[in-house]
């Protein structure tokens, strides 16, 4: 049942007056893709904007307690805890996670999928100048937890 719509299939925003609160947590990724040098270059420091993992992962705190600003219908939410982590991976590509916690009556997932997101998005806008063959990919719910649904895993991608 798509739960945004309404008994005469128009979208509206979901009532969760009814719902208990309770902790909820979701981790999200995104993998960039770029050349071996632009990840060198991101990994020395030497790039002329300045530190691109600090700058990605400022970007993606801010995207995900936006993120009800930015899709419709989303319920602005009282994150109590968003982490989002930038890893190389040799030797092309870096891997973002975000980790989006907070007790309410509603779930988590679209902020830690919008941090990991908006993370790959400006770490592309940073890079750009010397890489603009980047590609982002791979952007999915890795797990949830809390409320009615319960936990969700990932299959790990192979």
């Amino acid at each position: 049942m798509l739960t945004h719509l309404d008994a005469q299939g128009q979208a509206n925003m979901v009532d969760v007056t009814d719902k208990a609160v309770s902790s909820r947590e979701a981790v999200a990724e995104s993998l960039v893709r770029m050349r071996p040098e632009t990840l060198d270059l991101i990994q020395s420091g030497g790039h002329p904007k300045g530190d691109v993992f600090a700058v990605a992962r400022i970007a993606g705190i801010q995207a995900a307690k936006r993120t009800w600003e930015l899709i419709p219908l989303c319920h602005p939410l009282m994150l109590t805890s968003v982490k989002v982590e930038l890893t190389a991976e040799q030797p092309d590509a870096v891997r973002i996670r975000a980790r989006c916690k907070l007790a309410g009556q509603t779930g988590v997932e679209m902020e830690a999928l919008t941090a990991a997101s908006v993370a790959a998005l400006t770490l592309y806008d940073m890079c750009k100048a010397v890489d603009k063959g980047m590609v982002i990919e791979a952007t999915r719910l890795l797990e949830k937890t809390g409320g009615k649904s319960g936990h969700y895993r990932a299959e790990e991608q192979r």
